[in-house]
């Protein structure tokens, strides 16, 4: 009996573009290879997208939403910004690996560049706002934001690129987090 495929959409290229960027970068996402790791022709692909550069447009779009626009949102519900911005951080230093890939992997790729610079400038822009609204100046909110991402930029670095830097065991790297959520958020501390 011969088994029936599933139909692929769109979002099943999405997500493996997406998977192929955090292996490999902006450069693995070919319509060929995805296609093979997802067993299916390129047909497919070209049935949902007009060429690579579309799919590679919405798997960052998808990115964009998922890891900025959803986040925002979340962390915007919570009235205390000092509740929402500690979140905000522990969830984001605790996943590092799981997001950061476009972030690190395509800043020079034309179709990837305007999207890390929008998202960069957005989630610092966020960070600032939650800053202000803890009682910083402008000033000192604009910095704070700024060390906040770059801990969380060098975090994923780290993550990827030398591991033993980091806290191995749960409770060093949950000591580790509060350290950087209480360093960024504690007035005094800066």
């Amino acid at each position: 009996m011969v088994e029936k495929r599933r139909r692929l959409s769109r979002d099943d290229w999405i997500a493996a573009a997406l998977a192929a960027v955090a292996e490999g970068g902006v450069r693995a996402v070919a319509i060929e290879s995805l296609a093979a790791r997802l067993g299916a022709t390129k047909g497919s692909a070209y049935w949902h997208f007009a060429n690579r550069d579309e799919l590679v447009r919405a798997a960052l779009e998808h990115w964009e939403n998922s890891e900025t626009d959803a986040v925002i949102a979340l962390i915007s519900a919570e009235p205390d910004p000092a509740v929402g911005l500690r979140t905000l951080l522990e969830t984001a230093l605790s996943h590092p690996q799981e997001n950061l890939a476009v972030l690190l992997s395509g800043s020079n790729d034309p179709l990837v560049e305007p999207v890390l610079t929008r998202v960069t400038n957005r989630r610092i822009d966020y960070l600032a706002e939650l800053f202000t609204r803890l009682g910083f100046s402008r000033e000192a909110a604009r910095h704070r934001a700024a060390m906040a991402y770059s801990t969380y930029l060098g975090t994923g670095q780290l993550w990827q690129t030398a591991r033993g830097a980091l806290p191995a065991d749960a409770n060093a790297w949950d000591s580790y987090v509060t350290a950087i959520s209480q360093i960024l958020i504690e007035p005094g501390t800066y």
